[in-house]
């Protein structure tokens, strides 16, 4: 393979390989690309994962590749990890995503949600001219506010393949007079659930934390809009506690790093402490046999939203609005924003639903979907 000489600014067809890059920064993305990466394996493709770096925590991504049996990242963006801002971080990454793709020259480029790392992987494969499939296309919360709103939209204007998890995302991506080719995959965050969840059920994690199933409440807790502000923190582990004694049942939280640091600096950790239980983050596949057998969860993660409503697990958002307004419409999730006494009345609701609903993300095999459309591409 020859490496980057600097003589390129653009790539054309006759300098490309043909081999797909998979980028992935967080731990839902890399949850979300597990079974894209087996099918990859399984089909013969020549293919590499870059890892850019956003999540660089050991436990909350650096144990996943492990976990999931998969091999670690070829490249990883160790820089990253000292940006702070969203534009500072997601220039760093286009900067080290570009010098990449110019030493591989892959013909296709693979980005998967909403984070800042599937805008710097669209943005350096754009301007290189690679093929760029968006994974979880056409998602929209209509929301100008959130950061990741932004990024959605971006990325699917700029992309040539457009990964849809529905009809509904199909017919957002319509609206907006998407250019590229639209490709109702499904979500291969089924696949990842059902590919997982026996591997999962073997660790036995209630047994390690000490709880019974369907007898506490799982917590996540980690987006800005609820972390960065004193208001909306306070008002969501307000509501965390209030859902814990109404249920007379345990608030489990697994504390992202950002969020135990805004505890801390808040001084919230003793305030907060007696009622709710925190732990440390844990494993994808101990995360996922904890929400299999959560009684409720509370989140404001996407990921979480898709994959409770997928476990059978009933779900309050702590958000104003989601994206995956589908887990709304079938039943398995309320939002409730950070106020308790909406908090407390959506307890009631849901906690007795336990799975009546409908699953609306695929049949779980998205990731056989996606592949073959990339394998056509980079072998044309």
């Amino acid at each position: 393979m020859s490496q980057y000489t600097g003589e390129f600014k653009i790539l054309h067809p006759e300098n490309m390989n043909a081999r797909v890059c998979v980028v992935v920064g967080t731990r839902p993305g890399i949850v979300m690309f597990s079974p894209i990466i087996r099918q990859l394996e399984q089909s013969g493709a020549d293919f590499f994962v870059l890892h850019t770096g956003q999540h660089y925590s050991q436990n909350m991504d650096g144990v996943l590749f492990t976990d999931l049996s998969l091999k670690q990242p070829k490249y990883r963006l160790e820089s990253v990890q000292y940006c702070k801002y969203h534009g500072e971080q997601t220039a760093e990454m286009l900067k080290g995503i570009e010098r990449v793709l110019l030493d591989e020259r892959p013909r296709m480029v693979l980005v998967g949600g909403d984070a800042n790392t599937n805008l710097a992987g669209a943005l350096a494969a754009c301007k290189l001219h690679l093929k760029v499939g968006h994974v979880e296309a056409g998602e929209r919360s209509f929301d100008w506010s959130m950061p990741e709103e932004h990024n959605r939209v971006i990325i699917d204007h700029i992309s040539n393949y457009l990964f849809a998890t529905g009809e509904k995302a199909k017919n957002n991506l319509i609206r907006e007079a998407i250019r590229g080719s639209i490709i109702v995959s499904g979500n291969p965050i089924v696949d990842a659930c059902y590919q997982n969840l026996e591997f999962a059920r073997r660790r036995n994690a209630q047994r390690r934390f000490d709880v019974e199933s369907k007898q506490f409440i799982l917590v996540t807790l980690h987006r800005e809009e609820n972390t960065d502000n004193p208001t909306r923190l306070r008002s969501a582990l307000e509501a965390i506690h209030a859902v814990g004694v109404e249920l007379g049942l345990t608030p489990l939280m697994f504390t992202h790093p950002r969020t135990q640091k805004r505890i801390e600096a808040l001084g919230l950790s003793s305030a907060v402490r007696n009622g709710i239980r925190f732990e440390e983050p844990i494993g994808y596949l101990d995360f996922l046999d904890m929400l299999a057998s959560a009684a409720l969860v509370c989140t404001d993660s996407g990921g979480v939203q898709q994959e409770a409503c997928i476990l059978k697990t009933p779900a309050l958002t702590f958000r104003d609005n989601t994206e995956w307004t589908e887990t709304i419409e079938m039943g398995a999730n309320l939002l409730v924003g950070v106020d308790p006494h909406a908090a407390v009345e959506g307890a009631r609701t849901m906690v007795h639903k336990c799975g009546t609903w409908s699953q609306p993300f695929g049949d779980g095999s998205a990731a056989e979907r996606i592949v073959s459309t990339v394998i056509k591409e980079i072998g044309r």
